[in-house]
């Protein structure tokens, strides 16, 4: 592997520092994105039940904000109910809108640097390919001897140092751009999952608390 980054020369060094960043945003976010740390089946329904009556008390809602993303937007609207049990529905429907967008800014990290790899990666290989074909007409113009036939000899060890050039870059780029792309994908969609998700049962639960508010 050493030896095909030393052929690739210098332009493939931004690539590799590529994929090691896209090798670790696809494990921080296969960590992260997982159903137990975003959105318990169980949770919502929980959530109720624990508040049939009246809103828990502040140690079971910090239980409840430390659960998952989902259990902080629910907290959110324990918290405002607590500060203000005359709190309108409107500024209720806020407060959970507000810790939902919150939480889906948390949902949404580093997808973008994912993107900008896969987009980045293909442009990075396509310079060192250009690179390597400056390498290739600098070995056809140099000052070689002029054989039989009045053509410059060139430099052949420069010639074949230019193709390793643009191959390997261009071959890289590829390698780099298209798993990523693939894992962006993946995770953009459940991510859009989880906000679905999410956004129903906030729903579901904004209609729990206005019964409990006006109870």
């Amino acid at each position: 592997m050493f030896s095909i980054i030393q052929a690739a020369g210098w332009p493939i060094w931004p690539l590799v520092a590529c994929s090691v960043l896209a090798l670790a945003l696809v494990i921080e976010r296969f960590s992260s994105l997982k159903t137990r740390k975003i959105a318990p089946p169980k949770l919502i329904d929980e959530a109720i039940a624990v508040s049939k009556n009246a809103v828990p008390a502040p140690d079971v809602v910090t239980q409840l904000e430390q659960n998952s993303l989902l259990g902080e937007v629910l907290a959110s609207g324990f918290r405002a109910l607590n500060a203000n049990p005359r709190i309108s529905e409107g500024d209720l429907r806020a407060a959970l809108e507000g810790a939902g967008q919150l939480a889906a800014h948390k949902l949404e990290r580093y997808l973008a640097a994912l993107a900008t790899i896969a987009s980045a990666a293909p442009l990075l290989g396509l310079l060192g390919t250009v690179i390597g074909m400056i390498e290739i007409f600098g070995s056809q113009s140099g000052g070689g001897a002029v054989g039989a036939g009045g053509a410059g000899a060139g430099n052949p060890a420069q010639l074949a140092q230019g193709i390793s050039i643009a191959l390997y870059n261009t071959a890289f780029g590829l390698m780099v751009a298209i798993p990523s792309l693939i894992f962006w994908r993946y995770f953009r969609a459940q991510v859009d999952g989880y906000l679905l998700m999410m956004e129903l049962a906030t729903e579901k639960f904004l209609r729990h608390l206005n019964a409990l508010r006006k109870s």
